[in-house]
């Protein structure tokens, strides 16, 4: 079961293509932030979701929202991707223990081992706001991403 609108956003820990740690709570009371779970990297749909987020990053990150990305790929395999698609928001690897933070907010795929298609808006408080979650091989609709972070900023 995931995780749903109004309950309190499981706090984390994950390396980013550069083995820094990015923990969730360190945006409490400073940003809102737009989690967005997806299965591999270098996989057509995800490539096209996240291609989306770059080319309209304003509309989902600001000086109130920050964008983070989270799969169970290494490190290495999400630098070699960001490198190469030019993302510029974090990418968070949920690779080891194998997809625990997917897990916490209950979009693991235990038969196939990988994160669903999970996107939550958390506010400055860490709260979700916005939650959805999309089957594997069902691209996302991003317009109600949009709509969720211009709620946010305007309250």
């Amino acid at each position: 079961m995931s995780l749903e609108v109004g309950n309190e956003a499981p706090d984390f820990t994950l390396p980013d293509v550069n083995k820094e740690q990015v923990t969730l709570s360190s945006f409490r009371g400073r940003k809102n932030v737009l989690l967005v779970f997806y299965p591999f990297a270098f996989s057509g749909i995800c490539t096209g979701e996240l291609c989306q987020v770059r080319d309209e990053l304003a509309d989902y990150q600001n000086d109130d929202v920050q964008v983070l990305g989270v799969s169970v790929d290494t490190p290495f395999s999400l630098k070699a991707w960001a490198e190469k698609e030019g993302y510029t928001f974090p990418l968070l690897s949920d690779f080891w223990p194998h997809g625990e933070v997917a897990k916490a907010y209950g979009v693991f795929n235990d038969g196939a081992g990988f994160a669903l298609r999970g996107t939550f808006l958390i506010d400055k408080q860490g709260v979700v706001r916005f939650a959805e979650v999309n089957a594997p091989g069902e691209a996302r609709d991003q317009s109600g991403w949009k709509q969720a972070v211009k709620a946010v900023v305007t309250a």
